[in-house]
Order: structure tokens, then C-alpha cells, then sequence
């Protein structure tokens, strides 16, 4: 499916990925309705695509709730006349520590936002996208919902948890309409990250993508229809090679680990101070 044709529901789209993938699909002339959980970011990202119009629109509502995920699809379901084509999955959030040092509402929250909320969501407008003559579902992962990473052992089982959700559902709508994909970016300069992720990587020598370029990748591969896509290099390497031989991974990171135990303390840390 051509950008031209797409009327794209796009979650998380206040800021980071989102805000970019909704800049992107527009500038390929797309329609997009964003979605996130403050009216003032999404108003401001907007007016950056023109303000409201027959192309440009926005809904405020948090998808971790009931009544949040029934505003978003009575908008969706209504956009345009008929309705959305595009669903893109893309709010989420993190938590950088290790598994001891995070509790129990941290844990529920990553779930609830990135695993649980795309499910319901995806469910709940089933129905708008099979009323189309063709649309399309894409979520968006990370390479860690395929290499499980130390120091993000909880947000990687909900990345893991949306990469497998998005197979088994691909393969249910094998012989329907709507075509499901999957998009893995590596790590991206968002304000999503805590400032130690930041110097863990840079100390690490981790290679981190500004939101525009993976929003690019991203919208390049939904236009082609390509299944799934892992973003960045080495890291899609390493994701085959973890596939086929995860020991080889685990000797790799395992060398890491006197540096990642050092920043993840460092995060828990500064969560203390700032709360």
C-alpha cells in the first residue's frame, strides 16, 4: 500500500518515534490521526504538519485504560468518513535496571503500555480495518524483543511478548486483507531514555539512530509490505547469530555485564532522587 492511500492511527505520536513516523507518512502524503496521552504534544505535533485538517487530526486518551482505548477507536473508526487503514503501534516505554532493583508497579506498567495495549487496541479495531479494502497493522518492537539484553530483562519479555503477538496474528490473517508487520529499531536518541542508558551506551560504543532515520526505515518497509525488518547494523547480525547461537551472544554480554551493572545503578539512583 502507497503512503498516498494510507489514513494512518499512529500511538505514542507526541514525541520520539512516533512524532517522526507521523512526519514521515505525511511527507509521503498520507493522512494521520495521532494518538497519545498529552493534548498539548500532540497539538504542537500537529501544527508541525499544518494544524487540523482532512489530513492531520488528534486524539488524547492513555491506551493503558479501558476508557482511553474506547475514545481512541470510536475516533478511528469514524476518521475520514470510513475509517483507518493503518494502525502503527509504536507507544511504549522503558525502564533501564537490573530485575532486583525494579518493583513490582514498573514491571505491570511496561506490560500494561507495551504489550497489553497494542493487543486490545489491534483487537478492538479489528473490525474498522477489515471494513477496508486493504490496511495494514504495524507494530513497532526493538531489537531487544529479539536479544534478550541485561538491564532491560523486563522490557525486553514485553518486546519479545509484541514481536510474537504480531506473528501468530500475521499468520491468522494470512488469508484476509490486512497485512501485518513488525519493525525492530535498534537504540534511538528519544527522551524515552534515562540519561545512564545514554552514557552506558556511549561508553559501550552502542550506536544510537535519530527517530527521523528510523521512522524513514520504518515507513519504507510498511509501503513495500515487508513482513518484519530489524534495524541497524551490527545488531540485525547479531540477532541471526542469537537465533542460531545464543552462547555466542551470551559470552559477548556477559563481558559487558561490570558496565551495565554500573549505569543500571546509576538509573535506580536517579529515579530516587526525581521521585
Amino acid at each position: 500500500m502507497k503512503a498516498a492511500a494510507m489514513r494512518a492511527l499512529i500511538t505514542g505520536a507526541s514525541g520520539g518515534i512516533g512524532r517522526s513516523l507521523a512526519q514521515e507518512l505525511h511527507g509521503r502524503g498520507a493522512g494521520v490521526l495521532l494518538v497519545g496521552r498529552n493534548s498539548q504534544a500532540l497539538e504542537r505535533a500537529a501544527q508541525d504538519l499544518g494544524g487540523r485538517s482532512a489530513r492531520v487530526d488528534w486524539c488524547a486518551a492513555d491506551l493503558a485504560t479501558v476508557a482511553g482505548r474506547a475514545r481512541v477507536v470510536e475516533a478511528a473508526s469514524l476518521w475520514g468518513g470510513s475509517g483507518i487503514n493503518v494502525l502503527v503501534n509504536n507507544a511504549g516505554c522503558g525502564d533501564f535496571g537490573l530485575l532486583d532493583e525494579i518493583d513490582d508497579a514498573a514491571i505491570e506498567r511496561l506490560f500494561a503500555i507495551n504489550a497489553i495495549a497494542p493487543m486490545q487496541l489491534t483487537r478492538a479495531l479489528l473490525p474498522t480495518l477489515r471494513s477496508q479494502p486493504m490496511s495494514a497493522i504495524l507494530n513497532i518492537g526493538s531489537v531487544f524483543g529479539s536479544l534478550g539484553y541485561p538491564g532491560f530483562t523486563a522490557y525486553s519479555a514485553t518486546k519479545f511478548a509484541l514481536r510474537g503477538f504480531t506473528e501468530a496474528l500475521r499468520r491468522e490473517l494470512a488469508d484476509s486483507k490486512i497485512g501485518v508487520h513488525y519493525f525492530a529499531p535498534r537504540a534511538t536518541k528519544t527522551g524515552m531514555n534515562a540519561s545512564a542508558v545514554d552514557r552506558m551506551n556511549a561508553e559501550l560504543k552502542v550506536a544510537m539512530d535519530p527517530p527521523a532515520q528510523v521512522a524513514k526505515a520504518a515507513c519504507a518497509m510498511l509501503e513495500a509490505g515487508k513482513a518484519s525488518a530489524v534495524f541497524g547494523w551490527p545488531e540485525k547480525l547479531f540477532v541471526r547469530i542469537n537465533a542460531l547461537l545464543p552462547g555466542v551472544v551470551d559470552g559477548s554480554l556477559r563481558k559487558q555485564l561490570p558496565v551495565i551493572r554500573r549505569h543500571a545503578a546509576t538509573a535506580v539512583a536517579e529515579r530516587a532522587t526525581q521521585s
